[in-house]
């Protein structure tokens, strides 16, 4: 009886484990942390915690079930890349028919809370992201252009737009430029992943840039967008939303991403691409960070943004 009590605990435990790895919760993670910064910045003091962390849930439950849509839909592509062939779906930790009820589930109760709880915007915004990153980058983009990171990151750069949706109800400027950061930082950061990856992509038949054009090509367009990047960073500083200390995080980690963009382009290896992937996420956690400290901290930082 021991026996069959501890097998029935393990089942359950990596049963809840594969629908939590189902969710991407890294990913997840940096969706919801980047939301909470556009609900920080949205007014001078805190907002209130019946509306953040409402927001917050019904963000982060949305982004699980866009991943878990994705991680349903590419179930058979996920096989054959190493990097992908664990997931709980290839991997038989969970059945697909059991994904798509998790997944439905898990989006229908945060729009729920999201409209009943936030605000009607906040809800229809975070949907339209969810659609453009389980439908139209999944399963179209993905598969039909090289550049389908650059379109579809118009979807993963929405959580600062619907973190301050949330607090104020209504979409500004200062959000919109956050957005431009994600944005711009979505296509380095993924194509050094790629490179990186470049077989298994192709192995796969995703038309990846270092697939259909090339390694050289694409370590071109890395640099090409870390300069905008780091040229977009710098908005905040100049549209008066942050002070010097901003500023100054923005251009020690734009530097370093350079750096890495320059050292990329001129030597290339697998390993160069892999760190040049990691610092990428920890430039966008520190960049994001050192805005709010910004926010908080700096005398007059509060005032400019509400």
């Amino acid at each position: 009886m021991t026996t069959l009590t501890a097998t029935l605990r393990r089942q359950a435990t990596d049963g809840l484990r594969g629908f939590y790895l189902l969710c991407k919760p890294r990913v997840t993670a940096l969706i919801v942390f980047t939301a909470a910064i556009g609900a920080l910045l949205a007014r001078p003091g805190l907002p209130p915690l019946a509306v953040l962390l409402p927001a917050l849930t019904g963000i982060a439950l949305m982004s699980g079930s866009a991943a878990a849509f994705n991680c349903l839909i590419e179930r058979r592509i996920d096989i054959v890349m190493a990097r992908t062939c664990l997931r709980p779906l290839p991997s038989g930790q969970v059945g697909a028919r059991q994904a798509l009820v998790f997944a439905s589930a898990i989006g229908a109760i945060g729009l729920l809370i999201l409209y009943a709880l936030v605000n009607p915007l906040t809800m229809w915004l975070t949907l339209l992201a969810f659609l453009g990153y389980a439908v139209i980058y999944t399963a179209f983009l993905k598969n039909a252009t090289p550049m389908n990171i650059v379109i579809g990151g118009v979807a993963g750069a929405m959580p600062p737009i619907l973190g301050w949706a949330a607090v104020t109800g209504h979409v500004a400027r200062e959000p919109l430029v956050l957005f431009a950061i994600i944005f711009t930082w979505t296509p380095p950061h993924f194509w050094s992943l790629a490179l990186h990856r470049r077989d298994e992509y192709a192995a796969a038949g995703f038309p990846m840039l270092p697939v259909t054009h090339g390694e050289r090509f694409t370590r071109l367009h890395i640099l090409l967008y870390a300069l905008i990047l780091v040229a977009t960073s710098l908005l905040p500083y100049a549209l008066g939303m942050s002070g010097l200390l901003y500023l100054a995080a923005a251009l020690v980690l734009g530097a370093g991403f350079l750096r890495y963009a320059v050292q990329l382009y001129r030597c290339y290896s697998d390993a160069l691409a892999q760190r040049t992937f990691v610092y990428s996420i920890v430039y966008l956690s520190v960049l994001f960070a050192a805005l709010l400290l910004d926010h908080y901290l700096l005398p007059g930082a509060a005032a400019l943004a509400g």
